[in-house]
């Protein structure tokens, strides 16, 4: 009891900046503890996009017209973008699932009754699914060269590609983390994150040119915080499809990437933790 009293009189005057970095710390660590001892989590989260890889590099990749060419090799590097993309997004759907879980247990009642920073509980969150993100796309990165995909700028280029990546993967995190605060139910988390998640993945250049699409969808597409990571990864992979528009999020993806993505993150952990701190489970 003593040790209790103590830590809620030490918390005030701790640094707040400092104490949110160690607390979050803290729950990813006990975030990724618990993934480490729930391996199908990770080993499912690899399959489904190296499913995806298979599927449309053999069963799409003769039919698809990518800058005059209908080459199943200019195709599997166009796709991967793409792939690369959808695969951290879809990360999503389990983040929201898994705050969704903690609280119907009652987990998030616990932590909100501890001394710790208020977001804290959400940063450790995403930040852990960040961590099981990056490895499941470091797997399919494996996968993409085996079955022919290849760079062909420098390491630095294709380092940032994948940064912007991840960043865009984490951003949406925040979405599912919104979601999976405001349902009752870990399945009614993982369809609200399914329900938008497939218009924002598919109406957009990951898998098919825009250029090929009704103007006003293209207008959609291009102007997609979506389309402008896989268009960034695009170019900085040195991958055939590189867009024509002239909307400026294609003329300038890489930093159209960086601006979305860190908005998201600004609205969405702001209305996260807002939903957080009033959540009652």
């Amino acid at each position: 009891m003593s040790t209790v009293t103590d830590a809620v009189r030490v918390a005030p005057s701790t640094n707040p900046f400092r104490q949110s970095v160690r607390d979050s710390l803290v729950v990813a660590h006990r975030n990724l503890i618990r993934m480490s001892r729930i391996p199908e989590m990770v080993v499912f989260g690899v399959i489904q996009p190296i499913m995806f890889v298979v599927l449309f590099t053999y069963v799409f990749g003769g039919s698809m017209n990518i800058g005059g060419s209908t080459s199943s090799s200019v195709y599997r590097e166009f796709l991967m973008a793409g792939i690369f993309a959808q695969t951290v997004t879809f990360a999503t759907a389990g983040s929201g699932a898994g705050i969704a879980d903690d609280m119907n247990k009652g987990l998030i009642d616990r932590f909100r009754s501890l001394p710790m920073a208020r977001g804290a509980v959400l940063t450790g969150r995403t930040l852990a699914d960040l961590v099981q993100t990056a490895l499941t796309l470091l797997v399919l990165a494996v996968v993409a060269l085996l079955v022919g995909w290849r760079t062909h700028t420098n390491i630095g280029e294709v380092l940032g590609a994948f940064g912007l990546l991840l960043l865009l993967g984490y951003a949406f995190t925040w979405v599912g983390a919104l979601i999976g605060l405001s349902v009752r139910t870990p399945e009614a988390a993982t369809s609200g994150g399914l329900v938008w998640l497939f218009p924002v993945t598919f109406v957009s250049n990951a898998f098919v040119d825009s250029a090929r699409m009704t103007p006003w969808l293209r207008h959609v597409a291009d102007w997609n915080p979506f389309s402008a990571t896989v268009e960034a990864s695009r170019q900085l992979f040195g991958n055939p499809g590189v867009s024509t528009s002239d909307a400026w999020p294609m003329q300038h993806p890489v930093w159209a990437s960086l601006i979305y993505s860190i908005l998201i993150i600004v609205i969405f952990r702001t209305l996260a933790v807002r939903k957080y701190r009033s959540a009652t489970a």
